[in-house]
């Protein structure tokens, strides 16, 4: 987007972030709006100067702002979250951690888990296991779609337990 709005406008993101702040909005329509309606732009370059200008997009924020951002509101599943990053990282030193907006991909050479907290009481755990059928516990992936095959409700810390840790080792071994 970056690389296409200096393409269509000959200026740079800066340059739009400045002319936004310097238009004193605030408000992701409002910025939008004037966008379009002052300078031509097109809804999507609007709305990615906008997100920019407001530091709104997960972009613009580190890892740890992300991750706090998903637990606000639902601290009490932070556990859940610890204990898994904490069983994940015995498995190897070549896993990495990628916070998004809503969620927590682990990944290898390819994504094998996400971590969803999905509402207040209760945290998604998506794992990339093909072939494997699924139990009452582990389920179909649900709305993790392609992302993963299968999917694992939590509302406790306890839940991560061997069953579940074998299930996460199993999609790191897949997942080179």
């Amino acid at each position: 987007m970056e690389k296409g709005l200096l393409e269509k406008t000959g200026k740079s993101l800066d340059h739009w972030v400045k002319v936004v702040q310097q238009a004193n909005l605030d408000k992701h329509k409002a910025i939008i709006d004037y966008l379009k309606q002052e300078h031509g732009f097109t809804h999507g370059f609007a709305n990615f100067v906008a997100l920019k200008s407001r530091k709104a997009d997960a972009g613009s924020m580190d890892g740890e702002e992300l991750l706090a951002n998903q637990y606000k509101g639902k601290e009490e599943l932070k556990p859940i979250l610890d204990r898994l990053v904490e069983e994940i990282a015995k498995f190897g030193d070549d896993i990495t951690r990628t916070p998004k907006k809503d969620s927590l991909s682990i990944i290898r050479k390819r994504q094998f888990a996400l971590i969803k907290p999905a509402t207040k009481t209760r945290v998604d755990l998506g794992l990339k296991l093909k072939g494997k059928s699924t139990t009452d516990r582990l389920g179909d992936s649900g709305p993790f779609g392609a992302m993963c095959t299968h999917r694992v409700q939590l509302t406790s810390v306890e839940q991560v337990d061997e069953q579940l840790i074998s299930w996460l080792k199993e999609a790191y071994e897949m997942s080179v």
